[in-house]
């Protein structure tokens, strides 16, 4: 039995149905392991891709397993390793001109979405798609490709991991969240299909 997908996620995945996008769902599975945890002290890395994070800044010593992604969107050149991540716009869109689009995410998402990038290696790019949830068909100005899906509006903005990471800043040290501010997500974030 597989773990329930939330509206967001199903809604998205019509979404690239719709729009003819092949895709892969990933298992459900909610954690992967990566190493034998009671023989490794670090996931079973090839000395390469342990560099290749050294780089990056990502020290994986002592994981015993990654949080999975979602999908993967197939595309040439750069397929997408995309962690799907629902969020309800919390404004009236016909009284507001710029409603605050949430964009938080967990530490371990940016983590674990680095090692699965480099585990891909060439030809794939991890990145988040903020799937919104709106009270009514949202306005050209914040969403390039609205649509709707079983009664519901939502808005699809696509940011890579490397732009997220360039601009994110801490939210909750206790949660262990971090966001991008408003401004700056309106730059980076774009339509996930072009």
């Amino acid at each position: 039995m597989g773990r329930r997908r939330s509206h967001y996620e199903r809604a998205f995945e019509a979404y690239l149905t719709d729009r003819r996008a092949p895709f892969a769902l990933l298992s459900d599975a909610r954690r992967v392991a990566i190493g034998d945890a009671d023989r490794l002290p670090a996931p079973a890395l090839r000395r390469s891709e342990l560099a290749r994070l050294a780089e990056r800044g990502v020290n994986p010593t002592g994981w015993r397993t990654l949080k999975s992604f979602d999908l993967v969107v197939y595309a040439d050149p750069v397929s997408a390793l995309l962690d799907v991540k629902g969020r309800k716009v919390a404004a009236n869109l016909e009284t507001t001109t710029s409603p605050r689009l949430e964009n938080w995410v967990t530490e371990d998402d940016i983590e674990s979405l680095l090692v699965w990038e480099t585990l891909f290696g060439d030809g794939y790019e991890a990145a988040f798609a903020f799937v919104y949830w709106c009270d009514s068909r949202p306005p050209r100005t914040l969403f390039d490709d609205a649509f709707e899906h079983h009664g519901r509006w939502y808005g699809v903005r696509a940011a890579t991991l490397s732009d997220y990471r360039g601009a994110m800043r801490q939210r909750s040290a206790r949660w262990r969240t971090v966001h991008v501010a408003q401004d700056a997500f309106e730059r980076l974030s774009r339509p996930l299909l072009g």
